[in-house]
């Protein structure tokens, strides 16, 4: 019962405070925060897919040094390959499995353990998130649903910020486009937006 209940307070404090991002990459480092603290895992990251490159960029990370962070390109399609294949990735040994990528660098980190699941967002992959922990984790059912709800979360919250951003964006566009005295006031006169072909008279009440 106290897992269930990490479980729900993970989900309530991560939704309660990405409910108020205005910016994409704040939703991922919160995300990977809650994640780290939830788990108590050594480290978490989030990845967005570059299509361009094919490779996962990182967007946010906790727990995790820089030097290995800066260990390479990821590529997507290769190793673990949670966000091309839309499903959860578990690896058990990082130093003896042929899906990571840089087993040298995880050695040198004090990764044992991994757990990729996919970003999604309206049926499209959006990225991944990880999480790494110090000592080997066989990550049962609950941990990989728990990763898996955090992840769908975070890339809703990614795409709604996006859409936010895009609708401020369109409407400075067009402002400056009408020029600032249009927006002096905001009451209508009684012929306003009738045009000049219409006898004024047959809108008069």
């Amino acid at each position: 019962m106290e897992d269930h209940k990490m479980y729900y307070d993970t989900i309530i404090k991560l939704t309660t405070a990405i409910s108020q991002c205005r910016d994409p990459e704040e939703v991922a480092l919160i995300t990977a925060e809650s994640v780290k603290t939830a788990f108590k895992a050594k480290g978490c990251s989030v990845f967005l897919v570059d299509r361009s490159t094919r490779e996962l960029g990182l967007v946010a990370s906790s727990g995790l040094s820089q030097e290995y962070l800066k260990k390479g390109p990821i590529h997507f399609m290769q190793t673990i390959k949670e966000a091309r294949d839309a499903v959860p990735v578990a690896i058990y040994d990082v130093f003896d499995d042929p899906r990571i990528e840089y087993p040298e660098a995880a050695e040198q980190e004090g990764i044992s353990s991994l757990l990729g699941v996919p970003i999604i967002s309206h049926n499209k992959i959006l990225g991944a998130l990880r999480v790494y922990t110090a000592e080997p984790w066989e990550f049962s059912f609950s941990d990989i649903t728990l990763v898996q709800a955090v992840a769908l979360t975070c890339g809703m919250a990614m795409d709604m910020c996006r859409m936010y951003k895009g609708y401020k964006t369109s409407i400075e566009i067009l402002k400056n486009m009408r020029g600032e005295n249009t927006y002096k006031t905001n009451k209508w006169t009684p012929h306003e937006g009738v045009p000049t072909s219409v006898d004024q008279s047959i809108c008069d009440y």
